[in-house]
């Protein structure tokens, strides 16, 4: 489902050079529930954004279900993303004048994917789907931290993508609301979603079903 090879990425300031990744070669299959672990500017964040298309490999390839996602143009780029990768980030990026409903309708907004009432109707039930569905009209700020999570992953999930990518998806959490957000992501691998997620959580990492690890923009087991 994903592959990376010899991948590199440089960071340029100026006279200032940072390799955030030293060639990495990696293999993802469809429906794994994968986590990348190590310290923190290790590359970890880079790798997932080299895996999204958010950002571009220096040298390297990226293919995503066949897809070579480091050599296609940014609108076609955008929209194969929103259609097949979703996002969860630590820190939700919820559109605070939105409610909960219109926030798991935007992906589908975005793509343009079916009449209103038919979006309406998905995020409603991806909202069912985390356990908000009475939540619906509610602003991200009058909901706690693990209900704007669980948002953004009703979110991530809007176009039924075949991966889902976590960065940090429960960092800001307390430990019940954190357990709480993974048992839905591998409620969602057990229904055939692959799962990619970045955590320093040692316990989290353990629940995986591999484990990559990292450092210094390597891939070291």
């Amino acid at each position: 489902m994903i592959e990376l090879r010899g991948l590199h990425k440089i960071y340029r300031s100026g006279k200032l050079e940072y390799e955030a990744l030293r060639g990495i070669d990696l293999k993802i299959e469809k429906g794994e529930m994968t986590t990348i672990v190590g310290p923190s500017g290790c590359g970890k964040t880079t790798m997932l954004n080299m895996i999204t298309g958010i950002d571009r490999p220096t040298n390297g390839s990226v293919q995503v279900n066949g897809m070579r996602v480091d050599r296609m143009r940014e609108d076609p780029l955008a929209r194969w993303r929103g259609k097949n990768i979703g996002i969860v980030f630590q820190f939700f990026q919820l559109f605070p004048t939105l409610n909960a409903l219109e926030n798991a309708m935007i992906p589908m907004d975005f793509a343009g994917i079916g009449k209103v009432k038919e979006r309406e109707r998905k995020a409603r039930r991806n909202l069912d789907l985390v356990g908000l569905g009475d939540k619906g009209d509610h602003l991200p700020s009058e909901l706690s931290g693990g209900e704007q999570q669980r948002v953004a992953i009703a979110r991530a999930m809007a176009n039924d993508p075949q991966i889902l990518i976590g960065d940090e998806p429960t960092g800001n959490l307390d430990s019940k609301t954190e357990t709480k957000v993974f048992d839905l992501l591998k409620h969602l691998n057990e229904n055939g979603m692959a799962i990619i997620y970045v955590t320093h959580s040692k316990d989290l990492a353990r629940k995986a079903d591999r484990q990559i690890r990292m450092l210094d923009g390597r891939i070291v087991n």
